[in-house]
């Protein structure tokens, strides 16, 4: 079977499509070892990201065990997790705590 996305770490919750997915595609993943099945919402590019669970408005978005944004918007199980609704966290000196703006 042919793997269509990869979650990289087990705090992950997003996964990573290995090829372009229509959406109401059913994907089968491995998360820490258990089978995670997600249907998707919306179609997904190679190389884009989509959430494994429900994540609310101003949440992290993990991806390799680590915090890569902030939800904008509450986010569906199997919708595209994209710039239109996460703010990056990483690289921003605009946030850093007492930097000048």
């Amino acid at each position: 079977m042919e793997k269509k996305a990869i979650v990289l770490n087990s705090k992950d919750n997003v996964a990573t499509a290995l090829a372009d997915l229509a959406a109401g595609d059913t994907v089968a993943l491995e998360v820490d070892k258990k089978p995670v099945s997600v249907k998707l919402v919306n179609p997904i590019q190679f190389g884009h990201k989509f959430s494994l669970i429900n994540i609310k408005s101003g949440s992290p978005i993990l991806k390799y065990g680590e915090v890569i944004g902030e939800a904008t918007k509450d986010i569906k199980v199997g919708e595209h997790v994209h710039v239109h609704n996460v703010a990056s966290t990483r690289g921003r000196g605009d946030v850093v705590k007492g930097a000048a703006k």
